[in-house]
């Protein structure tokens, strides 16, 4: 299993449409392509930052999970959409996590 860690921060004022995306359109959009979600989070210190965590079987899963979901023309409309006004994030981080021999992640 491979994990990967997700930090969205989100444009002035664009938090809740950035929810609101991932709520409405990102998660199916992501079940439909075997990217699995841990779950999604709002960081405390800073209540523009969306953290999520998605799981994948191995790293070539991952590459052909999120080649198809960036062309899903489903999700390019959302996107677009939701865009309107402008970007919703300013910046995204990811980090990609093998679990350790002793993890309870399986």
């Amino acid at each position: 299993m491979l994990y990967e860690l997700r930090t969205y921060n989100a444009a002035p004022g664009k938090i809740d449409a950035l929810n609101a995306r991932f709520r409405d359109h990102t998660c199916d959009l992501f079940a439909r392509h075997g990217i699995g979600v841990a779950g999604f989070w709002i960081n405390r210190a800073d209540p523009n930052q969306l953290i999520y965590i998605c799981t994948f079987e191995d790293a070539a899963q991952m590459e052909s999970a999120w080649a198809a979901f960036r062309e899903d023309p489903e999700w390019q409309k959302a996107r677009a959409e939701s865009e309107r006004n402008g970007s919703l994030v300013s910046s995204i981080e990811s980090v990609v996590m093998d679990p350790t021999d002793y993890s309870t992640a399986t």
